[in-house]
């Protein structure tokens, strides 16, 4: 199986773990995140599957981080239940793995391509899946915040921006 095969079944896998991830957290905010991830994953196993059939494709921009900040903006806080499925933090914590392991193979992808438009699409890839990243990053931070800070209202020191 050459790198392009093996991405684009890393691709499908992912969608389809996002897709079922999706399903088992279908009354709470993961469900949403984790649809937008799916739908991207699909789009970067049909890049790769066009360049591995020697077809024309873009590289399209991704949306998808303001789309998942907006998810969180105006959100209630979150209630305690106890379910079978894992908490959001677990859940964005497997997730944040997941996206370093597509990084550092995608890098080792990249450093393995031999000819420049293997590279532009190694290095689309390395860039999309930072992205998702680094929204995972924030999610578990925000979420962490959520369950570990307490702090005087008047005294705190905390950052507004999210």
């Amino acid at each position: 199986m050459n790198a392009l095969d093996y991405a684009i079944d890393m691709e499908r896998e992912g969608e389809k773990y996002y897709t079922e991830q999706a399903q088992l957290n279908k009354n709470n905010a993961v469900k949403e995140v984790c649809l937008i991830l799916a739908k991207e994953e699909r789009i970067h196993a049909q890049i790769l599957k066009n360049k591995a059939d020697k077809r024309v494709y873009e590289l399209p921009g991704s949306d998808s981080y303001a789309k998942i900040k907006n998810l969180f903006k105006d959100m209630e806080n979150f209630k305690s239940e106890i379910n079978e499925t894992p908490t959001q933090l677990e859940f964005y914590k497997v997730a944040l793995e997941k996206e370093k392991q597509s990084i550092d193979l995608y890098t080792d992808f990249l450093e393995k391509a031999t000819d420049s438009e293997e590279q532009k699409l190694f290095t689309y890839l390395i860039e999309q899946e930072k992205s998702h990243f680094a929204l995972f990053d924030e999610l578990v931070t925000m979420v962490r915040h959520s369950e570990e800070w307490v702090e005087s209202a008047e005294f705190g020191i905390r950052k507004e921006d999210y």
